[in-house]
């Protein structure tokens, strides 16, 4: 994948660690496109950077998704690089009443939308020179964290997703799997993630990975857990639900 030469759509892209990769792609000299669902945190990210373009999708509808791509390849008809970063994570317990459509938005959002944008952009990307897909995941893939119960399997979803997107495309498309930790972010709600490692320590380190042609990239707790052994994961599963 080009960092300096290519045009790239960011999904959640103004705030958090899709504004942060925004950044860095910027800077390192190519085209950017993020979109999300809230205008006023898109024109903010546009104002800190006049050469990002934005676009107001909500990822939790098929229409609008469609929408999205029909837009993005008819005004970047060169855009090769889809990052596929948006998410929203809900604390809740199963064993309580929870409305439905909160769960749905979850997986639509963390998993449905990210496969569609996947079936709709590799025929597209196909045609680009050097194409890519980019799927942010977790280290919750592995070890689930059993107070955001939908969250964790949306994140496990989509890493067995992107083995198989990956093993399907071969060397048409590089596909590239982001695994972070916890990350100091708004995810789940403001203050929720200050315990996490910096924004810029993780996006720093996978974008080094990326430039190094790696296709897992994990960092810190998400290293550990993408390495260990079921042994050494049922240990991290009791620890960190204890």
């Amino acid at each position: 994948m080009k960092l300096e030469s290519s045009t790239v759509l960011v999904t959640g892209g103004a705030s958090g660690i899709g504004y942060a990769l925004a950044e860095r792609f910027l800077g390192a000299g190519s085209r950017v496109i993020v979109c999300g669902r809230r205008e006023e945190k898109l024109r903010g990210a546009q104002a800190a950077h006049p050469k990002l373009a934005i676009r107001v999708c909500d990822l939790a509808r098929e229409s609008e998704r469609i929408s999205l791509f029909q837009w993005a390849v008819r005004e970047f008809p060169h855009l090769n690089v889809l990052v596929n970063n948006a998410g929203i994570q809900r604390s809740f317990r199963l064993d309580a009443p929870e409305e439905w459509p909160g769960t749905a938005e979850e997986i639509a959002i963390n998993f449905e939308a990210p496969v569609h944008l996947a079936m709709l952009f590799v025929p597209h990307l196909k045609r680009q020179s050097d194409p890519a897909i980019v799927n942010v995941t977790s280290g919750l893939s592995f070890s689930p964290l059993a107070r955001v119960p939908v969250y964790s399997a949306t994140k496990a979803a989509m890493h067995s997703f992107t083995l198989s997107l990956r093993r399907q495309l071969g060397e048409a498309i590089e596909v590239v799997e982001l695994v972070p930790p916890a990350v100091d972010t708004d995810l789940g709600g403001p203050g929720l993630h200050t315990f996490g490692v910096p924004v810029s320590d993780f996006v720093g380190s996978a974008m080094e990975g990326i430039a190094r042609g790696e296709r897992e990239i994990a960092y810190g707790f998400s290293q550990k857990a993408s390495r260990a052994s079921r042994e050494e994961l049922d240990g991290i599963f009791r620890q960190m639900n204890s």
